[in-house]
């Protein structure tokens, strides 16, 4: 097993040093050259020391390689130099040229030239002083035999190059599906903090509403009618307990790592604690008139917290801007496709630019989070001022949405 970690890093090392290998080959072609002919004149000198360039920068100057090699072949067929075992350097670069997708077309296009006609400018050439005198179907076996593997040495390298281009447009687009995912996590993380904050929001709103009403009530009691003001006081402690089971409910989903502890996460609140919430607004003495219409039926969950959400933050406003005296009413109608919702008092509404601009608490959190939530679940909320006084929440909610 060593064995192989050796030959691993033999290759690693190879593959980061591709120069260095043609550079090897290179030196290699030239020294078998000079073997092979005992010794190099001039011209034979000069075009094998070319021809091993060729190698060596095959890579680094594919396009400049080929143009070299074209003028040597020119070359040895001008000053009849024939066939060297340095013209291995024309297969070698025939190749080179159309496996790599960096090289331009016509580059590739020239080498296939080149591979068809250079053996028969060769044969031609120096055919006679190499086979003799031959027919002309002796000639021609022999030109196709020559040019074959030029041709092969050229299809290869396209067809290489078509793998190279599919695998580097595989790549490219995994590349982008990962930062598109990336993209989406952000975003996926970006709308869940707007969720928590949104439940968050209307669960500091509306509990701590209910305890600032029940503290006043209760220091405004507290001499006259002590069982009023412990009745008050327990009402702050209940709803006080009711916000935190809520709260660490919330944040409990952006701890990471951590298995939630039995009891600790409650469910959403939905329709069916509807009563609940109104039964806690009467205590804290907001008179609401709540019915329901319709054969009641299964709700998608998304829907329900909807709903119980538009109550508490409407109930809420009511209390804050409605002013003394005020009552409310809610009715939750169930239609054949819909869900419709309407919350209304008779108080004296909310200033204009706290619902058309920024929520009934005039910082973004209010009735724009209404219309957030409305809207994921793809219904409909209308809100303003009533045209006899007070303030209304109307709502059209699908039956059919999506858990």
């Amino acid at each position: 097993m060593p064995t192989l970690g050796y030959v691993q890093r033999l290759y690693d090392f190879l593959r980061r040093h591709p120069t260095g290998v043609d550079t090897f080959w290179a030196v290699l072609l030239f020294g078998f050259t000079s073997l092979w002919f005992g010794g190099l004149d001039f011209f034979l000198a000069v075009f094998t020391a070319g021809l091993s360039l060729v190698v060596a920068l095959r890579r680094k100057a594919p396009v400049q390689m080929l143009l070299l090699t074209a003028a040597i072949g020119v070359g040895q067929l001008v000053f009849g130099i024939e066939t060297i075992p340095g013209d291995a350097a024309m297969f070698v670069i025939t190749y080179t040229v159309a496996s790599e997708p960096t090289v331009p077309r016509w580059a590739s296009r020239c080498a296939l030239v080149g591979a068809v006609f250079g053996p028969a400018l060769s044969f031609w050439r120096f055919g006679e002083s190499a086979y003799g005198r031959a027919g002309v179907g002796m000639s021609l076996f022999v030109t196709v035999l020559l040019t074959v593997p030029f041709v092969l040495a050229w299809v290869l390298g396209d067809s290489m190059r078509t793998r190279r281009a599919y695998w580097a447009q595989l790549e490219e687009r995994a590349a982008r599906l990962e930062k598109e995912r990336e993209a989406q996590a952000r975003i996926a993380v970006a709308a869940e903090r707007a969720r928590i904050a949104r439940e968050l929001h209307d669960v500091v709103a509306h509990n701590v509403s209910v305890m600032v009403v029940q503290a006043d009530g209760a220091a405004y009691v507290l001499d006259a009618a002590p069982d009023q003001t412990r009745k008050a006081l327990e009402t702050i402690s209940g709803t006080g307990r009711q916000a935190l089971a809520e709260m660490r409910r919330l944040l409990g989903v952006l701890r990471t790592g951590e298995q939630p502890e039995s009891g600790e996460y409650v469910p959403q609140p939905g329709v069916e604690q509807l009563t609940d919430l109104i039964d806690q607004v009467r205590s804290a003495g907001l008179p609401v008139d709540f019915r329901q219409e319709g054969e009641p039926r299964e709700v998608p969950s998304s829907v329900e917290l909807t709903v119980y959400r538009i109550v508490q933050e409407a109930l809420t406003n009511t209390r804050k801007h409605g002013g003394p005296d005020v009552g409310a009413t809610v009715r939750l109608s169930y239609r054949d496709d819909d869900l419709d919702l309407l919350v209304e008092d008779d108080g004296r509404g909310a200033q204009r630019e706290l619902y058309e601009e920024g929520g009934s608490d005039g910082l973004g959190h209010g009735l724009i989070g209404m219309r957030e939530r409305v809207g994921m679940v793809g219904g409909t909320l209308a809100a303003g001022p009533r045209p006899g006084g007070g303030f209304r929440v109307s709502a059209v909610l699908p039956l059919k949405s999506g858990r």
